[in-house]
């Protein structure tokens, strides 16, 4: 994608001539936007939503649903999980760095039990049944899940273990086109459209607009083609998204992810940072990426995975966003999966939310000096790492990465292998710097005036690490910050 041609802001006089108006001006109306709408309309604000597509919701609308939450929401506790603020706190302060920025990890999980108790009272459903199994999501209507690692190494040492990934109740599930996602937004539009929110839909940002003293006024827009100008009267809340399909903005920050965008839509172009950046807004964690691997978590636990110089690298047991970003970013997008017989036969007869990961095997051998010659590993390489994970395995220990004893068991012969080379995808996580109270940040560290942001347009509780949920997370629970803050007079 090319880069836009015009994001400098525009100076406005009392004279300009304004085609819309609204106390509250937000852009985008996925998780973020439609927070913000309901927060700033509760407040009193007349708002307007610009939306780019034909309909609202966004990446959240294809997601799986996840939204992290832990402290001892009621779903934990109905469901048997003991889990307090700061037991969250050392878990997310430890998974999603380095570099996380610990003031706002604080403030979300000290506020999460009562944002879980805001969305219930916005009409979003939690089915009281947890999914223990390792997945991407759960295959049915369950409504909580491990979807950060947190009961596998190392993380299981850092933090008492609790599931926080809480996904709505979802009917009729279709992965990536009509899941957790869906039902998470549904509800929030229809609270929106009954506060009075009004929608423009079909309608492109392109820069901001400013007073004389550098106050943000509004958004200067298009819709097909023909200039839109929208006034703000008490502020601006930009929601659009990550820079995830902006492929110049990809190369020059996480150049690793170029080509392989994931969990991610068309629009997020990262048009909402730049149109920032040209007032002087700084960034954060622009490198950081999530990463999926297109691979059975099932079978992943069952077997061992190893990298190019036949070495394994990660627990095979632990959230399968950790296991491709560390294949990507720390083992230049080098894996195979080592599996027996029994393996394979055992996770091929388990339930999983995302069967067509489950294929057959790339390669066969009766030896795993024939398996190694095979897939072109340094002789002895991966006989020597078999040896020894089938050494402490035969005792229920992985004394090297800290696999759960659960999935321990000597890997036999014959031996198969799948190649996981270049498999796997994702999103950016870097954006603009907020405060606590979403107001978008100046390089010199104060707040621009009128302006505000919440979303993957931000940088918000993730700095390099990931855990399913974060960004509906995050993206909801700061979107609402934004639209109480914009909506003050």
């Amino acid at each position: 994608m090319s880069q836009p041609h015009d994001i400098r802001p525009r100076t406005t006089t009392p004279d300009t001539h304004w085609d819309l108006h609204a106390d509250v001006v937000i852009a985008g109306y996925g998780i973020a936007g439609v927070t913000a709408a309901i927060e700033a309309a509760r407040a009193g604000a007349d708002v307007l939503v610009l939306e780019r597509t034909s309909g609202w919701g966004g990446a959240a609308t294809m997601a799986g649903g996840f939204i992290y939450l832990g402290g001892g929401t009621p779903l934990q506790h109905a469901l048997g999980f003991e889990d307090t603020p700061d037991n969250m706190e050392r878990f997310m302060t430890a998974a999603l760095g380095p570099g996380v920025d610990k003031a706002k990890i604080a403030d979300y999980c000290a506020g999460s039990v009562e944002h879980y108790a805001w969305l219930v009272d916005c009409g979003v459903r939690f089915k009281e049944e947890f999914w223990g199994e390792p997945g991407w999501e759960p295959p049915h209507d369950e409504g909580l899940m491990y979807t950060g690692g947190e009961d596998s190494a190392p993380f299981n040492e850092i933090a008492v273990p609790a599931p926080r990934g809480h996904v709505p109740q979802m009917d009729g599930k279709q992965i990536g086109v009509r899941g957790g996602g869906y039902m998470l937004m549904k509800p929030l539009v229809e609270l929106a459209e009954r506060l009075g929110v009004r929608v423009q839909y079909d309608v492109r940002c392109r820069s901001l607009a400013t007073d004389d003293t550098g106050r943000v006024t509004g958004i200067i827009a298009a819709r097909y083609g023909d200039e839109l100008t929208v006034r703000a009267d008490r502020g601006v809340v930009l929601a659009t998204g990550s820079f995830a399909y902006n492929d110049r903005m990809v190369e020059r920050h996480a150049p690793r992810l170029l080509g392989r965008p994931a969990a991610a839509i068309e629009e997020h172009d990262g048009r909402a940072i730049l149109m920032a950046q040209a007032l002087g807004a700084d960034v954060a964690h622009m490198d950081a990426t999530e990463a999926v691997i297109f691979a059975d978590p099932q079978m992943l636990a069952r077997g061992i995975l190893v990298n190019g110089r036949g070495q394994r690298y990660v627990p095979e047991d632990t959230y399968g966003g950790r296991i491709a970003q560390l294949t990507l970013l720390q083992q230049d997008d080098q894996a195979y999966l080592i599996l027996d017989e029994t393996a394979y036969e055992e996770a091929m007869t388990t339930e999983t939310a995302t069967p067509f990961f489950r294929r057959r095997p790339k390669w066969v051998a009766e030896t795993a000096e024939e398996l190694e010659a095979e897939i072109g590993l340094p002789a002895h390489s991966l006989r020597t790492t078999l040896d020894l994970y089938n050494l402490h395995a035969a005792n229920g220990t992985d004394p090297v990465l800290g696999k759960k004893p659960r999935w321990l068991r000597p890997i036999g012969l014959p031996v198969a292998a799948y190649d996981l080379r270049g498999c796997t995808a994702g999103f950016t996580l870097g954006g603009l710097r907020t405060d606590l109270r979403s107001r978008v940040l100046h390089l010199s560290g104060d707040p621009i005036p009128g302006l505000y942001a919440a979303g993957r347009c931000t940088s918000g509780v993730c700095a390099g690490g990931y855990a399913s949920g974060t960004s509906l997370g995050d993206g909801s629970f700061y979107g609402r910050r934004a639209g109480q803050t914009a909506a003050r007079p």
